[in-house]
């Protein structure tokens, strides 16, 4: 090696020496070339070199220049500031596997006089042979790795389109020897998982079927690596727990490669990688149905897919949401016909607890208008009794499938304790003979393995109790289906509906059961809302629901009581009025009996003028009694002379006073009938020639 390139002022800088691996198992494992790289010091000092630096900060970090190398970012450093005389590396691929990186440090210890040094020569950057052989080096480093990447990846790829590349396997698998996938052989692993996909089956929504696994404090099995290889421990999930095991094909029997990606971007003028970018399904690079067996089969995989992402809020136009315990009934299947956005729901009212839907969309993400809104609690009724008439046929097999499915879970969850506490004996057995196999004179030893048979004791006790509690429960359930109670409960179906204690969110799984969404548009002129509900099989229906104006609630008396209020203040006062309403059956809005008050509170709302005595007498309007005393005759006599249309007169509605002007007392025939009357009035009555008699006068 020539060394007649190194100058007096070369060796006054220091020597660093780059030392570099690329991957963390290469440190691990490939010692040897670790060891070459450090010797490198040993032959910068044999150089003449008395400053020796070894930068070894880069030791499991790739040379690609898609990873920061704050090693090799010193080296740069010391070469701008002119105190490096030489770098050491075993060969260019360790000080770059790019061109930009090397030629970068070739130009800068040209200008800087520095030497690079490998294990084949001493290079001077600022000689045109040198440097030309230091470019071809650069090159066959990146060209190395460019083929060796390549390789790597097609191999993987040819051995991926077989189904055959496993790096690792999840939960509830294990990887054969041949590289085949099968189910775990562990049952209460295998019944653990099949449970998590029943409970997402049941709830649907992943987030429920946590919260019930920990509530019900059912463990689940998960994987950990350690020192000694794979092993499971048991312990309750947590959201990603649940997540992996819905989401991920191999449960489903499928072999899938390429579900994720890593993506390289520029940032402050540095490459940096984001790995596990999720890929859509119809993307990834392999997928194979039926490749083994799964814990569920492959449609089943494809509708929960489809229910966690209509789950996920804020993911599209018409992403639904999950079913949450609001009182919206219809959140997530609206959708305007006007703009095609989703509805957005509000609540409104002192309570929170009125349903308003909108249509926000255009308004939020453009700042123009509102398309349409409406109260909720109408259209919900509309679609609740469209919903009945479709289950009512069906509503006794649903009970009965529930009495079932009651009793399904119950067994579940003691098949689920059961291989728990199958487990725990012989965890107890194994430690008892691992006790009883130790020699009794060391006691070190001795005294714990007894205090883990006593451990594992204590919870096999524990897991006993449990287990009885919960078969005692199962005895204490209904042995037979009531098949007439069953029958009662689906013919009160919207009693049932409508009970406060119903669950929200099963009854928003009912209706997305059925529905696959409603086309909404509201008409202004008619005062209605307009719907087009496409049920589940494909099938449309309309609905019309008659839109609330604006002053309008559920509890707004009819307009129809507010007429004949209006008509009863002219002639009586409100504790009268409120006597002839109770007696035709009239309620208020909230479906109260009337009184005093609640007359007063409607006439106020309306601006209806109180009864007054003096103005009826003003304007000549008498009632019944009033026009007996009049024209001195009993009311019986005015009765007839109305009845015979004699005398007119008017009533607002049955049971109210009747209306008769004072002035339609003064004619002719009128008082000649009262006159009639109180002519004979005296005088013994004679039978009327023309009534019929039951007894026969001709005999």
């Amino acid at each position: 090696m020539n060394s007649a390139k190194i100058r007096p002022e070369h060796l006054e800088r220091a020597a660093y020496i780059y030392v570099r691996q690329s991957t963390a198992t290469q440190v691990q494992d490939n010692l040897e070339s670790q060891r070459r790289q450090y010797e490198f010091a040993d032959y910068a000092r044999s150089l003449g070199w008395a400053r020796v630096e070894v930068i070894d900060d880069d030791l499991g970090r790739s040379g690609s220049g898609r990873v920061e190398r704050p090693g090799f970012q010193r080296v740069v450093s010391a070469v701008c500031l002119e105190e490096v005389g030489g770098v050491f590396a075993i060969e260019a691929s360790r000080l770059a596997r790019n061109n930009r990186d090397w030629h970068h440090l070739v130009d800068l210890c040209g200008l800087t006089s520095t030497l690079l040094i490998d294990a084949d020569g001493i290079y001077d950057p600022r000689e045109f042979n040198d440097r030309l052989l230091l470019g071809l080096k650069g090159t066959m480093s990146e060209w190395e790795l460019g083929v060796m990447r390549q390789r790597s990846l097609e191999a993987l790829r040819q051995k991926a389109e077989r189904g055959e590349l496993y790096t690792t396997v999840p939960i509830g698998f294990l990887r054969t020897r041949d590289d085949r996938c099968e189910l775990d052989p562990d049952r209460r692993i295998q019944e653990s998982l099949r449970l998590i996909f029943e409970k997402f089956e049941e709830l649907g929504s992943m987030r429920q079927v946590l919260l019930w696994f920990r509530e019900e404090k059912v463990e689940v099995p998960a994987v950990e690596y350690g020192p000694f290889g794979r092993s499971v421990v048991w312990k309750l999930p947590v959201y990603n727990s649940v997540h992996n095991v819905l989401t991920n094909p191999i449960y489903a029997g499928a072999y899938a490669y390429g579900r994720t990606k890593t993506e390289t971007s520029v940032t402050g003028g540095s490459a940096y990688r984001r790995s596990g970018i999720t890929v859509p399904q119809e993307k990834w690079a392999v997928l194979i149905p039926d490749h083994h067996e799964g814990y569920i089969d492959w449609d089943a995989y494809q509708a929960n897919q489809k229910r966690i992402g209509e789950n996920a809020q804020m993911k599209g136009l018409m992403s639904r949401g999950a079913p949450r315990n609001g009182a919206s009934l219809l959140a997530g299947l609206l959708r305007c016909r006007r703009c095609g956005r989703r509805l957005h729901v509000t609540y409104t009212g002192s309570a929170g607890r009125v349903v308003r839907y909108s249509c926000r969309g255009a308004a939020i993400n453009h700042g123009a208008g509102s398309c349409i809104g409406f109260g909720g609690l109408a259209v919900d009724r509309a679609v609740e009794q469209a919903i009945f008439s479709v289950i009512e046929p069906g509503a006794i097999e649903a009970a009965l499938q529930a009495s079932e499915d009651a009793k399904a879970v119950q067994r579940r969850a003691l098949e689920v304790l059961d291989l728990k506490l199958e487990q725990a004996r012989y965890e107890t057995e194994r430690a008892r003979r691992q006790y009883h196999a130790v020699d009794p004179e060391n006691r070190l030893v001795a005294a714990e393995l007894e205090r883990r048979w006593n451990q594992a004791l204590e919870m096999l006790g524990a897991l006993e109790r449990e287990h009885a509690v919960l078969e005692s429960e199962g005895e204490k359930g209904p042995k037979t289906i009531d098949r007439e109670a069953l029958l009662q409960l689906a013919e009160d179906l919207p009693e049932v509906w409508h009970d406060a204690r119903a669950d929200m969110r099963l009854k928003k799984r009912i209706v997305r059961t059925l529905i696959e969404e409603i086309l909404v548009d509201v008409d202004e002129e008619a005062s209605r809302v307009q719907l087009i509900v496409r049920w589940a099989g494909g099938l449309h229906s309309r609905l019309s629901v008659k839109k609330r104006r604006p002053g309008q609630h559920r509890h707004t008396t009819d307009r129809s009581v507010v007429k004949i209020v209006r008509e009863l203040a002219t002639l009586l006062p409100d504790g009268q009025i409120a006597r002839v309403l109770n007696r035709l059956g009239l309620r208020t809005g909230r479906g109260n009996s009337w009184n005093q008050g609640r007359v007063v509170s409607l006439r106020n709302y309306n601006r209806i003028p109180v009864y007054n005595a003096q103005a009826a007498e003003r304007e000549g309007l008498l009632t019944l009694e009033q026009a007996a005393a009049a024209l001195d005759v009993s009311p019986t006599v005015v009765r007839k002379l109305l009845g015979r249309g004699i005398l007119a007169g008017r009533q607002v509605v049955p049971y109210a006073p009747w209306i008769i002007r004072a002035q339609d007392l003064e004619k002719a025939e009128v008082q000649q009938y009262v006159r009639r009357v109180q002519e004979g009035k005296n005088r013994p009555q004679t039978g009327d020639l023309e009534q019929l008699s039951v007894i026969d006068t001709d005999t």
